[in-house]
């Protein structure tokens, strides 16, 4: 897993969890999310484990300092999730908050994922 550091030199472990749907938000939210990890923002991790149970991958999500959860619309899917595995310790981000449309057939534009990526970023650094 990837540590960052989060203001007071404690290294934190940092997960980041992506949208999967099938509009261009979610492509969106994928994008911006491997590209956090690939900064060392931190790791991806897998939001399906978490939606089919898995307790061990539970388990890590609740122990992590930062859960970045990047949902594409409202419907919240990936909020969603945490809620029902039970984990209360994140931080959302809804890629139409930042005046994104969504829309099917639409390939994710690098504006439009720097923009979250942007706003992740920011997050990350307010993080205690």
């Amino acid at each position: 897993m990837s540590d960052c550091c989060c203001g007071n030199n404690k290294k934190k472990t940092v997960l980041i969890y992506a949208c999967s749907g099938g509009a261009n938000v979610a492509e969106i939210s994928d994008k911006a999310a491997r590209q956090l990890m690939f900064e060392g923002q931190g790791s991806m991790f897998c939001l399906a484990g978490l939606g089919a149970g898995i307790q061990g991958m539970i388990q890590t999500a609740k122990d992590a300092d930062v859960n970045l959860v990047i949902d594409g619309c409202p419907m919240d899917c990936a909020k969603k999730v945490f809620e029902k595995a039970g984990i209360t310790n994140y931080t959302c981000l809804k890629v139409t908050d930042l005046g994104i449309e969504k829309t099917k057939g639409v390939r994710a534009a690098d504006d439009q994922v720097a923009k979250v990526v942007a706003q992740a970023r920011e997050i990350l650094a307010h993080c205690s």
